[in-house]
């Protein structure tokens, strides 16, 4: 036997595989549990304003159609090679808001690969192993202060009142400030322990504010 026989032969061993139903409902359901736990740690740990319940389901799909893929390419090498060359001309072009979002659609392609591949244990234990690490990071660096911005509207004559307040906060940063003939109107960033709010009860109690409002806020950019 030839050197590039034996390339042939190893490799056409490796899609010698047969697809049986008990091993696709296996990956399955590794897959959709693995899903449920990566959707679980999403919402725990989600810091953005709106949460998308599409994304969620998105994670869920990701993991059992990429196990059902990676079980299928590896039984036949016809098979395998038309899946790429149908995947490579799908084009994606769904814009990603949050950073973290795309780490969790990586964490879920790879969970669904390693089920499809029947790595079940090894894909159980890595997906845990990588939720509670990602949750005890998430609640240790990124849980003490959280960012606001807070917009008041007031009067002229509750310019120095407004200050005095700004001065007794812990960390403040001015956003924007537009006058007009109405009055003022003053946005800026504050950094507050958890879901403390109380620091509009301060503002609301000066003699000439009409409105202030908090609003949760991610600065990205370090603006």
């Amino acid at each position: 036997m030839s050197f590039v026989d034996m390339i042939k032969k190893s490799v056409i061993a490796e899609f010698t595989g047969t697809i049986s139903v008990d091993k696709i409902l296996i990956s399955l359901l590794i897959s959709f549990l693995i899903g449920v736990f990566i959707i679980y740690v999403y919402r725990k740990t989600f810091s953005g304003v709106v949460y998308s319940k599409s994304f969620s389901l998105c994670i869920l799909l990701l993991a059992m159609v990429t196990s059902m893929i990676i079980r299928t390419i590896s039984s036949n090498l016809a098979l395998s090679l038309g899946m790429v060359g149908a995947l490579s001309i799908v084009r994606f072009r769904t814009a990603i808001k949050e950073p973290t979002d795309t780490g969790f659609m990586f964490w879920s392609i790879t969970a669904g690969i390693m089920a499809g591949a029947g790595l079940y244990l090894v894909s159980i234990i890595a997906s845990l192993g990588i939720g509670l690490l990602y949750f005890v990071g998430y609640t240790m660096g990124f849980k003490l202060n959280r960012q606001y911005l807070c917009i008041i509207k007031y009067d002229n004559s509750a310019e120095n009142s407004i200050n005095e307040e700004l001065a007794k906060l812990p960390k403040t940063k001015l956003k924007s400030k537009s006058v007009s003939k109405d009055g003022i109107e003053l946005a800026f960033e504050v950094e507050l322990s958890g879901d403390d709010t109380s620091v509009l009860d301060s503002f609301k109690k000066l003699k000439g504010v009409h409105s202030a409002s908090i609003i949760s806020y991610q600065n990205d950019f370090g603006a």
